[in-house]
């Protein structure tokens, strides 16, 4: 049986950390921002583990 492809939008989002988890980036942090306060859009920047 061949592998597996690899899922391309997922690879392009996701990293392996050392431990086997998954970090992301946040979400809301593309356009619209002038209504989100600027420690709301601070604290989007920091990826996050998932």
């Amino acid at each position: 049986m061949p592998k597996i492809k690899t899922n391309r939008a997922a690879a392009k989002r996701f990293k392996l950390t050392g431990t086997g988890k998954l970090k992301r980036n946040k979400a809301y942090k593309s356009h619209i921002l002038t209504k989100k306060s600027t420690k709301r859009k601070r604290n989007l920047r920091q990826s996050t583990i998932t």
